[in-house]
């Protein structure tokens, strides 16, 4: 018994599948259509909502992205160390600085950071601090570089 003759004997039934698969897809392109006519707002609302937030991500990231491109040279310049640096104590008199503040402010002039002046000096960490802090309040600044250039202007470090 062959294939075809198969097809014949069973043709009814075969017919019979094919016209329920046909129905059921009508049916749900109807329900399909029906779902769509009675969300439609929804549906509309969603694909607005949807257009919206790509707007907004393209101009967030038109926005983020910076306007021009920053390059940082780093060059190397040699300053030549005063040979006859004194020491002026009128000035550290008058600002009321410590021996230990003088200190710090010149390992500060050093490049050294918190913890290494610390180290150096045989402190603990808050210590520096308060130490930085009273010498950048006598000083009248606010960073450590100001710290120096002022101290180097006052003739207090080298």
């Amino acid at each position: 018994m062959g294939f075809r003759s198969a097809l014949i004997k069973h043709r009814e039934l075969i017919l019979y599948g094919v016209y329920l698969a046909l129905l059921l897809l009508v049916l749900r392109w109807f329900e399909f259509r029906f779902l769509i006519l009675s969300n439609s707002l929804d549906i509309y609302i969603g694909l607005i909502a949807l257009v919206f937030m790509g707007l907004g991500i393209w101009v967030a990231l038109k926005l983020a992205k910076p306007k021009k491109e920053t390059i940082v040279i780093e060059k190397e310049i040699h300053i030549p160390a005063q040979k006859n640096f004194t020491f002026n104590e009128e000035e550290a008199e008058r600002l009321g600085l410590s021996k230990r503040e003088l200190e710090v402010l010149q390992l500060m002039s050093e490049g050294l950071s918190n913890a290494e002046i610390a180290e150096r000096l045989f402190v603990s960490l808050n210590t520096v601090k308060t130490h930085s802090s009273k010498l950048f309040e006598k000083l009248e600044v606010k960073r450590r570089t100001q710290a120096v250039e002022v101290g180097k202007r006052f003739g207090l470090i080298a």
